[in-house]
């Protein structure tokens, strides 16, 4: 998909979404947020796809919410506008393709939301992350969601409740992110990863994406006995017999995603 404000380049086997509204920090417009909504569910859907980057151009990663279409609104816009918005986070977990967040700049409220939606998340040493709603009398309860799943409760409520930024140290402490690097090489860290998850069986990756995050919700013995029925039938597929072979006979494996 390409339009002014999203961008989508597919290049061996990455999709790259590149929020594209530097003028205004790629703050979630409706609009943008529609965009994303439709350029993800086609991503679900496209087998050429085997890992998706979310990227930003300009400066700034993303500003969250466009808080200049925010203002006068009534409650079933204000409800739409979050409803879309958390639909389209959602949507990152439930993808089948993992995500990784390519954080270049600032990442605030609805943007740090959507850096803790991603599966993984690279950072430049330069970005910084916050949820500054409660400074403007609009508490980050939607951003919350993802954030408080990612990171310790503690470190979380200090974000919510103060309203102040952390580095990407910081952020990389509290495992808001994956690894920190000089901007520069911001694109060869997310490579490692990528490349990582094309070396394995596309079948696999997606199974295992899905089991993590349907686990996360169940107590510990439940949890066992989803992975262990997951397991289970992983075992029986031809990209696992076939994982399993090549160890053996010491050879690398042939993938066939089934």
């Amino acid at each position: 998909m390409q339009s002014n404000i999203l961008q989508t380049d597919l290049r061996d086997e990455v999709m790259v979404v590149t929020l594209n509204r530097p003028e205004k920090r790629n703050a979630l417009s409706l609009e943008l947020l529609r965009l994303l909504e439709k350029s993800l569910r086609e991503i679900a859907e496209d087998d050429r796809v085997r890992v998706v980057v979310v990227a930003a151009a300009g400066s700034s990663f993303c500003a969250g919410h466009d808080l200049g279409e925010m203002l006068g609104r009534s409650e079933e816009s204000y409800r739409e506008l979050f409803a879309l918005c958390s639909r389209v986070m959602q949507q990152f977990r439930t993808l089948p393709q993992p995500v990784i967040a390519r954080v270049q700049g600032t990442a605030t409220a609805a943007g740090c939301q959507l850096v803790a939606a991603c599966d993984l998340a690279v950072a430049a040493d330069t970005a910084s992350f916050a949820t500054p709603g409660v400074k403007i009398g609009l508490f980050c309860t939607t951003p919350m969601v993802p954030l408080v799943r990612t990171i310790p409760p503690r470190a979380a409520l200090e974000m919510l409740l103060t309203g102040k930024a952390i580095t990407a140290h910081q952020a990389l402490d509290w495992n808001l992110v994956n690894r920190v690097v000089p901007a520069e090489q911001l694109d060869a860290a997310v490579r490692v990863y990528t490349d990582a998850i094309r070396s394995s069986s596309p079948l696999t990756i997606r199974i295992g994406k899905r089991a993590f995050y349907d686990q996360l919700a169940l107590e510990e013995g439940h949890a066992y006995e989803r992975a262990t029925e997951v397991m289970t039938r992983n075992a029986r597929f031809r990209d696992a017999q076939e994982g399993m072979s090549a160890f053996v006979e010491k050879r690398s494996p042939r993938w066939t995603g089934r």
